[in-house]
């Protein structure tokens, strides 16, 4: 599908070090009927999956806890962010990498898992879609300690918490990482754990 209020499209490499950063330019059809030349930055890493853990019987979830410079150079005193288990994915579907990542993360072997959401994480800066979704867990599947990979220089406490001691983070601004509010209010909602 084509866009007719957006003509003239230049990309403009910026950095390509970790992630593509390129700056934008285009102009854009207004409603009055004026073309306007905007100039965006727009950063390229890929899309990502998230998953939350969750166990009926134990009313329990797990979640992760690691250090995340953007938010220390924004007002996160120590930089360490509780979340749910994420990862970008690579050439495979998000339910594979999902999958994987959480296993990597958590230490949790997962058969099957339920795909929620998926949405633009920060639709003015970057193009990644995340793909939301919920897992049930048994200690069962606990196959090794998570913890990442020291590949990728991972360094991520494995936490497991009652859901309503979650659900106390989140509402007491304890929980900000936006992916783990986002699942956390769906379990709130759906009633994963009654």
């Amino acid at each position: 599908m084509i866009n007719k209020k957006i003509r003239n499209i230049e990309k403009t490499l910026l950095s390509d070090n970790y992630y593509v950063l390129n700056r934008v330019t285009f102009d854009y059809l207004m409603p009055n009927g004026c073309w306007v030349n905007q100039m965006r930055e727009v950063y390229d890493r890929g899309d990502g999956a998230g998953i939350l853990l969750y166990n009926k019987e134990k009313r329990t979830v797990i979640l992760i806890k690691q250090f995340r410079m953007p938010t220390y150079l924004n007002d996160n005193e120590d930089g360490a962010l509780i979340e749910i288990a994420a990862g970008m994915l690579d050439k495979d579907n998000p339910e594979a990498c999902i999958i994987r990542e959480t296993e990597e993360e958590t230490g949790f072997r997962l058969k099957e898992v339920k795909k929620v959401y998926e949405g633009y994480s920060s639709p003015g800066v970057m193009t990644e879609k995340m793909h939301f979704f919920v897992g049930e867990y048994t200690d069962a599947m606990k196959v090794n300690q998570g913890g990442g990979l020291d590949s990728e220089a991972e360094d991520i406490e494995v936490i497991e918490i009652p859901f309503d001691r979650a659900v106390n983070m989140l509402h007491n601004g304890e929980i900000i990482d936006t992916r783990t509010i986002v699942l956390l209010q769906y379990a709130i909602i759906h009633k994963l754990i009654a």
